[in-house]
C-alpha cells in the first residue's frame, strides 16, 4: 500500500455527477489547488449497503466542511450513470438522493489504482491473456488534501468498515490549528485543547499539564 502523504496527489481528469444530478466531463481536484482543502474518499459500489450510510453521513456533515473551507469529493469504479441513477433513487429505495458533492466515476479504475486502493491487479499471462486477481472496486481510502495538492492525511479501510466522519473533521481541525498556530496536534487533539512546540522541552510541559 502505497503512503501519499507528503506527495502531491494525483492528478486526473474523470466524468462525475455533481449537485445531485449534472453530469459533468473532466473534473479534476486540480480546481481546488489555492483555493480549498479537500476530502478525497473512495467507497466500494453503488447500490451497496455499508455505501450509503458514509456518503450521507459526509452530506449530513457538509456545513462543517464548508465552514472549514473543505471540498468533499467522492469516487467508486462505477459508471456516472449508475452515480446519477443512485443519486435519484430516494433514501428508503436504498439510495443517496439529496447528495450534492461530486461523485466521480472511475470505471477505468486508474484513479484507484494511482491512488493505492484498488483491491487487486491486474495480472499478465506469457501468451499476452490480462486477468484480474482480486476485487475490482476500491477500498474506503480517504485522503486530506491541502490547498497545494499535498496529501496530508490518508485512511484505507477494508470494504466492511465504514469511516469516521468526526474523525475526518478533526483532522481537517488539526491541520489547519498547525498552518495557523505552527503547533502540533498531540493524541485525541479537539478545538480548544491544548497543543504543543515540536521541542523536548514543549512535550514535557505538555505533558506536566495533564
Amino acid at each position: 500500500m502505497a503512503v501519499l502523504v507528503g506527495k502531491k496527489a494525483p492528478s486526473f481528469k474523470a466524468p462525475a455527477v455533481v449537485n445531485g444530478g449534472e453530469m459533468v466531463e473532466g473534473f479534476s481536484l486540480d480546481q481546488y489547488i489555492g483555493k480549498k482543502y479537500v476530502i478525497f474518499f473512495f467507497y466500494p459500489a453503488d447500490f451497496t449497503f455499508v455505501c450509503p450510510t458514509e456518503i450521507l453521513a459526509f452530506e449530513k456533515k457538509m456545513n462543517e466542511f464548508e465552514k472549514r473551507n473543505v471540498a468533499v469529493v467522492g469516487c467508486s469504479v462505477d459508471s456516472q450513470f449508475s452515480h446519477w441513477k443512485w443519486l435519484q433513487t430516494e433514501l428508503k429505495d436504498g439510495g443517496i438522493k439529496g447528495v450534492k458533492y461530486p461523485l466521480i466515476a472511475d470505471q477505468a479504475k486508474t484513479i484507484a489504482e494511482n491512488y493505492d486502493v484498488l483491491a487487486g491487479e491486474y495480472e499478465y499471462a506469457e501468451d499476452g491473456e490480462i486477468s484480474f486477481e482480486g476485487t475490482p472496486m476500491a477500498y474506503r481510502g480517504l485522503f486530506l488534501i491541502d490547498k497545494e495538492g499535498l496529501v496530508r492525511h490518508q485512511v484505507v479501510n477494508d470494504m466492511p468498515l465504514g469511516r469516521s466522519v468526526d474523525e475526518t473533521l478533526r483532522m481537517v481541525d488539526a491541520l489547519q490549528y498547525f498552518e495557523k498556530h505552527g503547533e502540533v496536534c498531540p493524541a485525541d487533539w479537539h478545538p480548544g485543547d491544548d497543543a504543543l512546540q515540536a521541542t523536548q522541552e514543549g512535550v514535557a510541559e505538555y505533558l506536566g499539564k495533564k
